[in-house]
């Protein structure tokens, strides 16, 4: 499957409750400040890979319009549970939608799919954009890629990811940041912020 691999689903399905308590209530406020910077007011948001609804929440708080999505049948549970988001049980292969979002927020989601099936991922994130739409995606740093405590990681760095993004978008920015778990602190983050590359479908 192109979406999260099974072992990751299976991971969060056994896991979600105790997930979305260690994640609900860590908050990355200047990733999202900078991403709802490029969006027009009250714009669509897609957050790909919502977990437990977190930043669901917040951006809906901010008058945004929000579709939550997660792979994982638990995680949606929770989300609804933990934060009253409704997610799409979907995974990242089988977004269809082209042109319906001014942003897509996938905060350490795509993370969790093979090296090698991120540029169809990309692609389709691309196409469900609008015009010059935005894209924000988080990485944990490095270059490891494989299975690590139960689940598929694909760790990147600046080259390799502005190298992922190129057929489809413009970097607008990348920031290595600290993980906010706390005793988390010494894990760290790539933040990126992208722009629908033009001349694409709408």
């Amino acid at each position: 499957m192109e979406g999260t691999s099974s072992p990751t689903i299976s991971y969060y399905d056994h896991n979600a409750a105790t997930f979305a308590a260690g994640t609900v209530n860590a908050h990355i406020p200047k990733q999202l400040q900078a991403f709802v910077g490029m969006l027009p007011k009250g714009g669509s948001v897609l957050d790909w890979g919502c977990g437990s609804g977190r930043d669901s929440l917040a951006l809906r708080q901010l008058g945004f319009d929000v579709t939550s999505v997660d792979g994982s049948a638990a995680m949606c549970a929770e989300a609804l549970r933990a934060t009253n988001t409704h997610a799409r049980h979907e995974t990242f292969d089988e977004l269809a939608e082209v042109g319906r979002y001014d942003g897509i927020w996938a905060s350490a989601s795509l993370l969790h799919l093979p090296k090698e099936t991120l540029p169809g991922t990309l692609r389709r994130a691309a196409l469900a954009l609008k015009d010059q739409g935005v894209l924000y995606c988080s990485f944990k740093y490095g270059s490891f890629e494989g299975e690590r405590d139960g689940r598929w990681f694909t760790d990147l760095e600046e080259g390799s990811l502005a190298t992922l993004l190129e057929p489809c978008f413009d970097v607008v920015g990348m920031r290595i940041s600290t993980d906010v778990r706390p005793g988390r602190g010494n894990e760290r983050w790539l933040n990126c912020l992208a722009t629908k590359r033009s001349g694409l479908p709408a």
